[in-house]
């Protein structure tokens, strides 16, 4: 990467030599401006206004504009002579916690690189001090003509410096809040709780710029002489008073949506009605009536006639036989009964004979 500034990181009596390097970069897709009526480009170009002749970069200086319109010429050896010490170093001034910093202030940001071999030793001992401590260090440098503010801080290996607006740079936020009080219910609070757990935390190196994809898709397809299809913009719904609670809702819905999370829950509370069991009652068994015979019109209803005729048979054979045992069994219940009577009338004769009669004395 190029170095845009070359200089010194001033920590106490120890210098370490860096060179400043962008550490960002802009991929926006930049226009030119054409005549429309042959598709010429416009040029600007930098005309004097007393002799109206245009003029080349190196007969351009700086001069500084009075309130009057005077025209005051400043040189860079004029500017080289100022005795500014942060003209070519970055000079610590503190160590503060980084939440010390107010985001507003962040600008440009640069990434510091030890310029030769000598500048290690100390560029690592800066790097691993503000590791250790968990602060930032705050500097002050000069850079394009103006001294400014700035945060070191560590990013991986290396010791990167956020270029910070100087505090009465920083507006006060008046007349921008609200007018009137607000009042906001806990209900409401619950549902944006809702859709913050919901939408949940993002991987930055996924976001990308979803314009300037569809600006080049343009530029290609024009390009090539294909048609361009105007796309289907979405509704933003501004402007338009909403009730607040609903909208919530549908957020919270459509965010599970998008992760995949409603189906599983649909899918959970079916399951969970599927499980609930209901008592089921018990019904009288119906009177089972007698068969009505039927003429068979198919083979199919011959084959049932002739296995109901087979099944009616071996059960009236069943019957008889029960039957036959049954009187069996009572015959011989009779004879043995016969058999006992007999007995019983032979022991009554044998016991009347054997009593002979008294007779009655004189």
């Amino acid at each position: 990467m190029r170095s845009i500034w070359n200089g010194a990181i001033s920590f106490g009596l120890v210098s370490i030599p860096i060179k400043l390097v962008n550490a960002t970069e802009n991929h926006a897709i930049h226009f030119r401006q054409i005549h429309l009526a042959d598709g010429g480009r416009i040029r600007y170009r930098k005309v004097c206004e007393l002799d109206e002749e245009e003029v080349s970069g190196g007969e351009i200086g700086k001069a500084y504009e009075d309130a009057d319109g005077t025209m005051i010429p400043i040189t860079d050896e004029d500017l080289a002579q100022l005795p500014l010490p942060t003209a070519k170093t970055i000079e610590i001034v503190a160590f503060v916690p980084a939440d010390e910093i107010d985001p507003l202030q962040m600008d440009a940001a640069y990434y510091l690189s030890a310029n030769g071999v000598p500048a290690a030793k100390p560029y690592t001992l800066l790097r691993e001090a503000l590791k250790r401590s968990n602060k930032v260090a705050v500097a002050k440098y000069a850079l394009r003509g103006r001294e400014r503010l700035g945060m070191l801080r560590v990013v991986d290996d290396v010791i990167a410096m956020h270029g910070l607006l100087w505090p009465d740079e920083i507006r006060a936020p008046e007349g921008v809040a609200p007018d009137g009080d607000v009042t906001v219910r806990d209900a409401e609070l619950d549902l944006a709780d809702a859709l913050m757990d919901t939408l949940g935390e993002v991987d930055m190196d996924s976001l990308h710029d979803d314009y300037r994809e569809a600006v080049e898709e343009l530029v290609a397809a024009k390009a090539s002489g294909e048609a361009v299809r105007p796309s289907e913009s979405k509704e933003s719904g501004g402007g338009k008073v909403i009730d607040l609670i609903a909208a919530l809702e549908s957020s919270v819905r459509a965010a599970k949506k998008s992760r995949g999370e409603e189906d599983e829950e649909e899918g959970a509370e079916a399951e969970g009605d599927m499980a609930e069991v209901h008592p089921i009652k018990k019904k009288a068994a119906p009177r089972k009536s007698a068969p009505q015979k039927s003429t068979p019109k198919s083979t199919g209803g011959k084959k049932s006639t002739a296995s109901s005729a087979s099944s009616a048979k071996k059960t009236a054979q069943k019957k008889t036989a029960a039957r036959s045992t049954s009187s069996a069994s009572s015959s011989k219940g009779s004879s043995s009964a016969k058999k006992q009577t007999a007995s019983s009338g032979r022991s009554a004769t044998k016991k009347k004979t054997a009593a002979p009669r008294k007779r009655a004395s004189a």
